[in-house]
């Protein structure tokens, strides 16, 4: 007999449409499981205007709000200013813990806001489910990031066997590591996705006879200039003919105000070019299934498109060190190498190489899974963890 005294109390925290599209299948999946009372909390760039207002998205899935936390005063990506929120995050993050007592908080990524609620999770003793650990992206300091919330929790819940083997690499019982698949896998398993005729019609977009999605993120980690690899990036894109490009509104980064001011001024000047502030997952994934590719560095060209058996063509380095499957083309910021790689996106030898592919990230139960063993685990043990050494 189950009552709510008994349930575990479960929180999950999003920070962005990102995180929140691939939570999605999993907060579901967990209200169903009996032995939870699972709580959605909703903070860092969702309660920016600026960046779509995304919690439009949240309340539309139908998942009830318990929490926002919101820790941007404004919207400017300096690093002060990303630092106060970030110190915020900690703070409000610690209130809410101490105030509501969970007993797990699920957490997914690499962000500096996730960052905060694993850092309150920490000091308030609460334990920590964190998924998609173990990958790796040099380019960004989300790299570092990542393997420090991996270090802060206690669960992990990793997309492919070589992240399993990271994970426990640094340190972590292979008895409290998963393998489950990605949870992207899930959501382009449960969309129903619109047709270009549909697509056409809700963005008011007359597609020309290509199509691109271009999603480009500043370089936070490297020496590549990120006003310099969008400028080539534009340079590039000015010369296609005869293609629709819809710019994928970047995320709350250091100096991401430069690229957006930058694809602002490209948008106004063609009329071939669209700027989406937040797209929803549904067209966003829709979007990817009719377009010829994706151009950028998104971690969408990674994991999501893929599946769809399209080009992606991988700019600089914030998505190097992730496993890449045959369909992704690598580029560094030269205009000359931008062109080339594109040119390949759309070459017929390519697309047949392409067409075969396997997608490698699951069959799309990442979240039955994870549920599963969250209902077997999450009374057994202790916070403490001993620090485990490779034999």
């Amino acid at each position: 007999m189950h009552n709510n005294l008994m349930k575990k109390k479960i929180f999950i925290i999003s920070s962005s449409r990102a995180d929140f599209g691939l939570l999605k299948n999993l907060v579901y999946e967990l209200k169903k499981n009996i032995n939870f009372k699972t709580y959605l909390v909703v903070t860092g760039s969702h309660l920016l205007k600026k960046n779509g207002n995304t919690i439009s998205e949240v309340k539309q899935s139908g998942i009830k709000i318990f929490k926002k936390i919101k820790i941007y005063n404004n919207s400017s990506d300096q690093i002060l200013s990303l630092t106060k929120a970030f110190n915020l995050g900690i703070v409000k993050n610690l209130k809410l813990f101490l105030y509501h007592k969970p007993d797990l908080v699920i957490i997914l990524g690499d962000r500096y806001e996730i960052f905060s609620v694993a850092i309150a999770c920490y000091f308030n003793g609460i334990k920590i489910a964190h998924i998609q650990g173990g990958e790796s992206t040099e380019g960004a300091i989300d790299e570092q990031i990542r393997h420090s919330i991996t270090k802060l929790s206690y669960y992990h819940f990793v997309t492919l066997e070589k992240y399993r083997k990271r994970v426990i690499q640094m340190g972590e019982n292979p008895n409290r590591v998963f393998n489950v698949g990605a949870l992207a896998a899930d959501s382009l398993k449960n969309n129903i996705l619109y047709s270009k005729e549909e697509i056409s019609k809700k963005l008011k977009i007359n597609f020309k006879n290509k199509f691109l999605i271009i999603a480009l993120y500043p370089e936070t980690n490297s020496r590549i200039s990120s006003e310099k690899l969008i400028r080539n990036l534009l340079k590039v894109l000015s010369s296609l003919k005869n293609t629709t490009l819809i710019f994928n509104i970047p995320g709350v980064d250091f100096k991401y105000n430069e690229i957006l001011s930058l694809i602002k001024e490209f948008v106004k000047k063609h009329n071939n070019a669209f700027l989406c502030n937040s797209l929803g997952q549904r067209l966003f994934l829709s979007c990817l299934k009719i377009a010829d590719g994706i151009v950028g560095n998104s971690s969408s060209g990674i994991y999501e498109m893929p599946y769809f058996k399209k080009g992606t063509v991988n700019l600089g380095s914030r998505q190097q060190g992730r496993i890449q499957m045959k369909s992704i083309i690598n580029a560094d910021l030269d205009p000359a190498n931008i062109r080339i790689a594109i040119k390949k996106l759309y070459s017929k030898s390519f697309k047949k190489k392409i067409i075969s592919q396997k997608y490698i990230y699951g069959k799309g139960d990442a979240a039955k899974k994870i549920s599963k063993i969250l209902t077997r685990f999450t009374n057994s043990v202790a916070l403490h963890k001993k620090f485990y050494d490779l034999k």
